[in-house]
C-alpha cells in the first residue's frame, strides 16, 4: 500500500461539517431510556454506504439505533480491529451556554456544542477517514469493524451491550478496539504536551442504598428514622479515605510522568509514596489522581413526601469506582460504611480494564502520534471513568482509549466533558483526521 503523507483537503472539510451536522441532532440521553439516536445513526449509516460500506442498522428498542459495518482487510489472516464511537450526549441547558448547544455553530475556528468533545467528533473523524479511503482506493491491512453506538451515556443496554449479546458475530475476529477518551493534548506546563493514550479504565460500580425505618409524625422522636440512617451511611462513605492500589497501567504513567519531571520513580519500592509523587507532578498529577484508588461520590438522594411525615423508606445512590483488581475491597468496605441499617445493591456495574503498554497496537498508536506532534510526550494512563469498551470486553476486545485531538493551551479537553460551552478547535479536527488515517492504515 502506498503510503499517505496525510488525509486530503476533501477529508479535511467532511470532518467540520459532520461534526457540525451531528451536533445538530440532538441525542440527549436522560437515563432511563429517555433518547433517541436514530436520526443520528441515520446520519452515519448514510455516509457510510456513500463510502461502498454495507452498514447493518440495529436496534433493541424503536429509536435506540446503533451502526455497525466492516472494511476488508488486505490480509486475511489478520486480526480485526474495532473502532467505535458512541451518538448519545448528555443534556446540555441552553440557557448556560454561550451559543445553543444543539447549534453546531463553528465561530472563531471552533465547532460548538454538545457533543464537540463526548464523542461526536471522533464519530465525524471516522468517517471522513474511512470516505477518504473510498475515494482514493485505501485499503487497511486488516478488516476494521465500525460501530456506532447508542446509550454508552446511561446504561449501554440499547447499545453496546445488546450489540455484544445479541450480534456478536458483527465483531468476529476483532482482538482490540480503539475509542474515547485518549491521544489528546494535556499541557501541563510551558513546552511540555503530554498526549495519554488509555490502557485501562476504572470499573463502574454505580449503587442504591436503601434504608428502612419506622413511620411516624415529624414532632415525635424516632430512633428508627429511615433518613437519618441513610444519611448517616451517606456521611462514613463521604468521609472514608480509600487506599492506594496500582495497577500495571498505572505505575507506567507514574514512571514515565516523573521521568518527564527529572524524577527517578520506582512504584515497587517498599517505602514509594504515591501522594508524594503527586504533589511533585504539578499539572500533570490531574491524569493519575483519581485512578489510584477506588472511590464512591454520594450523587442523589430520595425519601419522604412531607415534611412532618418521618417516611418509612429513604434511598440514595453512590457513584463508585473501582480499580482493577480493587472490586472485592470495595464490595467489603462498602459493607463496613453502610452498616446492619441500610443495604445496599448496584444500580449498575461495569468491569474495570487493563490493556497492555508494551504491545505492538501501544506502540503503533504511539508512533502516529509522534508523526504528527513529534514534541509530544505519550504516555500510558488509566482512564478515571469508563466507555463501551467494558461491554465489548466480553467479546475478548482489548480495548485503548485513542481519539487523538491536538488542543491548544488554556482550552481544558477534560473539563469540556459533560460541562457547559463544550467545543472542539477545527485545527483539533484536522488533526485526529491525520493521525487516525495513519494509525488505521498502519494497525
Amino acid at each position: 500500500m502506498a503510503e499517505v503523507e496525510t488525509a486530503d483537503q476533501v477529508a479535511l472539510d467532511e470532518v467540520v461539517a459532520f461534526t457540525s451536522g451531528l451536533i445538530q441532532i440532538d441525542t440527549s440521553n436522560r437515563g432511563g431510556g429517555d433518547c433517541r439516536e436514530r436520526p443520528a445513526a441515520e446520519y452515519v449509516a448514510e455516509r457510510l454506504a456513500d463510502a461502498g460500506l454495507a452498514p447493518r442498522v440495529l436496534e433493541r428498542t424503536e429509536g435506540r439505533t446503533n451502526v455497525v459495518a466492516r472494511i476488508e482487510g488486505s490480509d486475511p489472516c489478520a486480526d480485526a480491529l474495532l473502532v467505535h464511537g458512541h451518538l448519545d450526549v448528555v443534556p446540555a441547558e441552553p440557557a448556560d451556554w454561550q451559543v445553543h448547544p444543539f447549534s453546531g455553530e463553528v465561530r472563531d475556528g471552533m465547532v460548538w456544542g454538545r457533543g464537540a468533545v463526548d464523542m461526536k467528533n471522533m464519530d465525524a473523524m471516522v468517517l471522513a477517514v474511512v470516505r477518504s479511503w473510498a475515494r482514493h482506493g485505501v485499503r487497511p491491512r486488516r478488516d476494521i469493524v465500525l460501530a456506532f453506538t447508542a446509550d454508552e451515556e446511561d446504561s449501554a443496554i440499547d447499545g453496546a451491550s445488546f450489540l455484544t449479546d445479541h450480534h456478536p458475530e458483527l465483531f468476529e475476529g476483532c482482538t482490540e478496539g480503539i475509542s474515547e477518551s485518549g491521544g489528546v493534548t494535556f499541557h501541563a506546563g510551558p513546552g511540555m504536551e503530554i498526549y495519554p493514550i488509555g490502557a485501562g479504565e476504572r470499573g463502574t460500580a454505580w449503587l442504591r442504598l436503601t434504608a428502612r425505618g419506622r413511620t411516624g409524625h415529624g414532632s415525635k422522636v424516632n430512633r428508627a428514622n429511615a433518613v437519618s440512617r441513610l444519611a448517616a451511611a451517606i456521611a462514613r462513605i463521604d468521609a472514608h479515605e480509600w487506599p492506594v492500589r496500582l495497577t500495571p497501567t498505572v505505575r507506567a504513567s507514574l514512571v514515565a510522568l516523573a521521568a518527564l519531571h527529572g524524577i527517578d520513580a520506582d512504584p515497587a519500592a517498599d517505602d514509594f509514596d504515591a501522594d508524594e509523587l503527586l504533589g511533585k507532578l504539578g499539572p500533570a498529577a490531574a491524569l493519575v489522581a483519581p485512578v489510584l484508588r477506588n472511590s464512591a461520590n454520594p450523587t442523589m438522594l430520595d425519601a419522604g413526601y412531607k415534611v412532618n411525615v418521618i417516611p418509612g423508606i429513604a434511598t440514595g445512590y453512590v457513584d463508585g469506582r473501582t480499580v482493577p483488581g480493587g472490586e472485592d475491597a470495595f464490595e467489603t468496605t462498602m459493607d463496613e460504611l453502610t452498616g446492619p441499617e441500610v443495604d445496599w445493591d448496584f444500580y449498575h456495574r461495569g468491569v474495570p480494564l487493563e490493556a497492555p503498554v508494551d504491545a505492538p497496537t501501544y506502540r503503533k498508536l504511539r508512533a502516529a502520534i509522534e508523526r504528527f506532534a513529534p514534541e509530544g510526550h505519550v504516555v500510558p494512563y488509566c482512564m478515571s471513568g469508563g466507555t463501551d469498551a467494558k461491554q465489548f470486553s466480553r467479546l475478548g476486545i482489548t480495548g485503548y482509549g485513542f481519539a487523538p485531538l491536538r488542543m491548544p493551551p488554556g482550552l481544558d479537553y477534560q473539563a469540556l466533558f459533560h460541562g457547559v460551552d463544550e467545543r472542539v478547535p477545527v485545527d483539533a479536527l484536522h488533526f485526529g483526521v491525520r493521525v487516525l488515517d495513519h494509525y488505521l492504515r498502519s494497525a
